[in-house]
């Protein structure tokens, strides 16, 4: 059953699954395939090439599957596939171009931008406004709050919490084309302000202070803060303010919303088999 709001356009060669709700003043162009119990409200746009999963919620006022520059200079390149995996949770005003692939349980804030090329793994969550440019790559259970801005380029590994106004760079020389991206590693956490320059390693584990200038790359379990930022500690020493316990590797104190939430990281990490490591980008764990 689907139920439709006034003023709905859906193309006849579009699909759309069981149970699939529409709001008013909703566009669903030729080559969407919207599956099971989704909801899609007012005023939303899924343009050609849109793939959505199961049970997924998209707010009003969103465009999926956003046309790209190619198409000021040839409108009939339209169409790139966006794949949204199950469960997303896409809120008021977001904007996702096509050409990207995201996983389950993807969750934005409101306005939103993901630009074409993008790679996002599951359960990653993008806060309210932020902006992440195209040939992006994101992985596992990273953690955007708002007003980030990911430049093009960018990679980001599993379990990465950036929080809000973080700026990731990407031109060396501006203005310029010849750009290279930021590669920040597992774990790593990136605070508040801070700003981090083309093409450096944030390493695993390690924490950028709120407001760095990021200049040099960053080793792993390092702690940089300042401008321009310089390694001040070792994350492990650093201590829970009101418990006086170690307060980092946080995956050993922080669960909520982890795969590890019931078990520990540890025992979580032990019961993975080969393949599903190779899932994560956790290979430093192993040495």
């Amino acid at each position: 059953m689907i139920w439709q709001g006034e003023h709905c356009v859906i193309s006849a060669k579009a699909q759309l699954g069981e149970n699939v709700r529409l709001g008013h003043n909703v566009i669903v162009e030729e080559g969407v395939t919207v599956g099971n119990n989704c909801v899609i409200e007012h005023n939303t746009i899924l343009r050609s090439g849109v793939t959505l999963g199961d049970g997924s919620l998209i707010g009003a006022n969103c465009v999926l599957g956003e046309y790209g520059v190619d198409f000021r200079t040839n409108p009939d390149v339209l169409g790139q596939p966006l794949e949204i995996g199950k469960n997303a949770l896409i809120r008021s005003g977001s904007i996702l171009y096509g050409g990207s692939r995201i996983g389950d349980h993807f969750q934005t804030g409101h306005q939103v931008t993901i630009r074409e090329k993008t790679e996002i793994g599951h359960h990653v969550s993008v806060g309210t406004l932020s902006d992440i440019q195209g040939s992006c790559r994101l992985g596992n259970y990273v953690r955007l709050h708002s007003n980030v801005h990911i430049g093009q380029l960018s990679q980001v590994d599993d379990f990465v919490w950036i929080y809000p106004y973080v700026v990731l760079t990407n031109d060396p020389t501006p203005p310029s084309s010849d750009f290279v991206g930021v590669h920040v590693h597992s774990f790593a956490v990136v605070a508040t302000g801070a700003i981090v320059m083309p093409g450096l390693d944030i390493g695993q584990d390690s924490l950028i202070g709120a407001g760095a200038i990021v200049t040099k790359s960053v080793a792993p379990y390092a702690v940089a803060v300042g401008n321009p930022a310089k390694t001040v500690s070792d994350i492990r020493r650093v201590r829970n303010k009101i418990t006086g316990e170690p307060a980092y590797p946080w995956r050993q104190h922080f669960h909520n919303h982890m795969p590890w939430d019931a078990a520990g990281f540890d025992a979580w990490y032990a019961s993975l088999d080969l393949e599903e490591k190779e899932g994560y980008t956790l290979s430093d764990l192993e040495e």
